[in-house]
C-alpha cells in the first residue's frame, strides 16, 4: 500500500508538525506533500522523507500573502499513485485531489480559523482598514472552496472535542476525536521560580496583547517563548518585566516549564499542546476558559476566566496565587499521561488500519 501525508506547510516545528512526526513513525513508508517546505526549519525525521512542495514554494517567505493561490497549488499536487492519503489540516491541506479508489483521512487540527470561527475578528480587529475591501471577497471564495473540499474526505479525525464541534459547524461532517501526541514522559517538575510562562507563535488569535499589558502594569514577570508577526507590536507595549525569549531549544523549553509558576493561555486553543506540556511538568494553567484547554487540562490544574480582558485575567491570576501551594502536581502529571504518543499511535493505527 502506497501512503501519502498532505501537510499544509513545513516552515517551522509547532504542534501540527509534532503530529506529522508521529504520523511518520506510524507510517514509515509515507511520502509527504506540502504547499511550502524549508528543510532547515523542520526535524530530521521529516527531512528523511520524500517531500514534494507545490509550485508556490519559491515564494515561501511570503506564504501568508499567497493564500488565494493555495487551492490551485494543492490541486496541482499529483497523488494518483497513492492508496491512502492522510491530510494534516489547519491550513487547506484536505483540498488535495485523489483517485476515487484512494482512501482520504483528514486529521484536523482546526478548520481554518481566519475563514470560519475567527473570521469576524480577523476582518474587523486584526486586518488594516485598507485591506478589508480585499479580504471579504477572497475569504468568501475560499470558504466556498474549503466547504466543498470537505466532500473529498472519507473520514475526519479531530484533535479535540472543541475541534470536533468546529468541524460539524463548518462542514456538517462528523469526526472521531484522537488527541495529538505529546512527549509527556520527558517533562519534569522543579520548584517554581518567580515567572509565569507563555509559549506559542506570536499571532493575533493567541491574544497575547492584553496579557502583555496586564503583566507590564502588575510588575509580575512573564516570559514569552516564540516568534511571529505580532512580535514588534507586543514588544513595543511591554515593560522590562515581560521578556521575549524567541525560539528556544527543547531542553531549554522543558526547563522553563519545570521552573515556571504557571502557564498562561490568553487565547482560545484548538487543543492546547502547550497546556499538556505544562501539566506534564506538574504546573497549572491560567487560561481563557474556552476551547481545547477544557479537554487538555484537569480541573484541579486549570484556573479559567471567561472573557479576554485584563480584569478577568487579573482575577484568575489572583485566584491561582491564593491556591498555588495546593496545586496537586503529581495528579497533573498523571493526567497528562493519557496524551502520550503511544496512545495517539494506537488510536490512529486502528483508524488507518495499518
Amino acid at each position: 500500500m502506497r501512503v501519502a501525508i498532505a501537510h499544509y506547510w513545513l516552515l517551522n516545528m509547532r504542534g501540527g508538525e509534532k503530529v506529522l512526526e508521529a504520523l511518520c513513525r506510524i507510517l514509515p513508508q509515507a511520502d509527504i506533500f506540502t504547499l511550502f517546505y524549508d528543510s532547515r526549519k523542520v526535524s530530521e525525521i521529516i527531512r528523511s522523507r520524500k517531500v514534494t512542495a507545490s509550485f508556490l514554494n519559491s515564494g515561501r517567505r511570503f506564504y501568508r500573502s499567497l493564500l488565494p493561490l493555495m487551492p490551485l497549488a494543492l490541486e496541482s499536487l499529483d497523488l494518483r499513485d497513492y492508496d491512502l492519503v492522510i491530510s494534516s489540516e489547519s491550513g487547506p491541506a484536505k483540498g488535495v485531489i485523489t483517485r476515487a479508489e484512494t482512501r482520504h483521512v483528514c486529521y484536523c487540527h482546526t478548520p481554518m480559523r481566519y475563514l470560519w470561527q475567527l473570521y469576524p475578528d480577523y476582518l474587523h480587529d486584526w486586518t488594516p482598514a485598507w485591506k478589508r475591501g480585499l479580504m471579504a471577497p477572497i475569504a468568501n471564495y475560499l470558504r466556498l472552496w474549503d466547504y466543498s473540499t470537505a466532500a473529498r474526505v472519507d473520514e475526519f479525525v479531530a484533535n479535540s472535542e472543541n475541534v470536533r464541534r468546529r468541524i460539524w459547524r463548518s462542514y456538517r461532517r462528523e469526526a472521531e476525536v484522537v488527541y495529538p501526541p505529546v512527549d509527556v514522559h520527558n517533562f519534569r517538575w522543579e520548584p517554581p521560580s518567580d515567572f509565569y510562562l507563555a509559549v506559542g507563535e506570536l499571532v493575533a488569535y493567541k491574544r497575547l496583547d492584553y496579557a502583555v499589558r496586564w503583566f507590564s502594569a502588575s510588575g509580575r514577570r512573564l516570559l514569552i517563548v516564540g516568534s511571529g508577526p505580532e512580535y514588534a507590536r507586543l514588544k513595543a507595549m511591554a515593560q522590562p518585566n515581560v521578556e521575549f525569549c524567541g525560539h528556544v531549544s527543547d531542553a531549554e523549553l522543558r526547563r522553563l516549564y519545570a521552573q515556571c509558576r504557571a502557564l498562561l493561555l490568553p487565547g482560545e486553543e484548538d487543543f492546547g499542546i502547550t497546556a499538556v506540556e505544562a501539566t506534564a511538568s506538574g504546573k497549572p494553567v491560567i487560561a481563557l476558559g474556552r476551547g481545547g484547554v477544557l479537554d487538555s487540562v484537569p480541573a484541579e490544574g486549570l484556573f479559567p476566566y471567561q472573557q479576554p480582558t485584563e480584569a478577568h485575567l487579573a482575577a484568575a491570576v489572583e485566584a491561582f496565587e491564593a491556591a498555588e501551594s495546593m496545586v496537586p502536581r503529581a495528579a497533573l502529571q498523571q493526567a497528562a499521561a493519557r496524551f502520550s504518543e503511544d496512545a495517539f499511535a494506537e488510536r490512529m493505527r486502528s483508524i488507518l488500519r495499518v
